[in-house]
């Protein structure tokens, strides 16, 4: 069967994976997006389960979310993901998230990386099947956000949270999962606070992995009415040197 560019996913907000507020956390959302984009690169013979036994995988680079609204519990939306461009060792990949009755919730954007999982050096993306990814760009359908940023912050930045990562932190390829980081970021704001505030815009940038073990420390500072960037560091147990992992920048509107 003969695949098409872009592929469309039905989801189901699980109510077990909704805040108090009865919509769909951020972070089982983008968990949502990551199999929307494994689904449709293993459909295409270039997925996790043709790399990985070819020592080779793909790693989140970047991801923007911007939504206009979450879905509630028990609520079917769907997920459409497609490749933008690609690169020899960078690929961008988009989605759009659509409710059950054909209006937008919202958009990502993302950029993915292969590595060896050997050397954890980037490796050619064209080398798989002769290059077949260049066969399901779509460079034309819509995305309408911003792409991700270059996240800037200042001496202003303050220590608001260390913790240190367990089991329930690593993933299929060994290293600190990318939605856990999404997580632990949003868990920085209190409750009430989003009693009184909306999630309009999340993004995230990943700079070099975290492992099981590790003691992540992040800082934050504000830079704008209700934008927060946040510096992700990681460090040995026994180790008071930081390395920086990630950057991200949340963007909050009142409700």
């Amino acid at each position: 069967m003969e695949q098409t560019k872009i592929a469309k996913y039905k989801f189901l907000a699980e109510p077990f994976h909704c805040d108090y507020s009865n919509h769909l956390f951020m972070g089982h959302l983008g968990n949502h997006l990551l199999n929307a984009a494994d689904f449709h690169s293993t459909e295409r013979g270039f997925g996790m389960n043709y790399l990985m036994p070819r020592h080779k995988t793909w790693v989140l680079s970047r991801l923007v979310i911007e939504m206009d609204e979450m879905p509630s519990s028990y609520d079917d939306f769907y997920v459409e993901t497609w490749v933008e461009s690609a690169m020899r060792y960078f690929t961008s990949r988009n989605y759009a998230i659509s409710a059950a009755d054909g209006h937008m919730l919202g958009y990502g954007r993302s950029v993915w990386a292969m590595i060896d999982t050997q050397s954890r050096q980037p490796t050619d993306i064209f080398s798989i099947h002769d290059g077949a990814i260049n066969n399901y760009i779509d460079k034309d359908y819509p995305c309408p956000i911003a792409s991700p940023s270059r996240v800037k912050m200042g001496d202003e930045a303050v220590k608001v949270m260390e913790l240190k990562t367990r089991y329930n932190d690593v993933d299929i390829n060994g290293h600190i999962n990318s939605v856990k980081y999404i997580e632990h970021v949003l868990d920085l704001f209190p409750v009430d606070w989003y009693k009184s505030h909306f999630l309009k815009r999340f993004e995230i940038a990943y700079v070099a992995e975290a492992h099981g073990g590790d003691v992540l420390t992040f800082y934050q500072e504000q830079t704008a009415d209700g934008a927060y960037c946040i510096r992700i560091t990681k460090r040995a147990d026994d180790d008071a040197t930081e390395t920086e992992v990630a950057r991200g920048k949340a963007v909050f509107i009142e409700k």
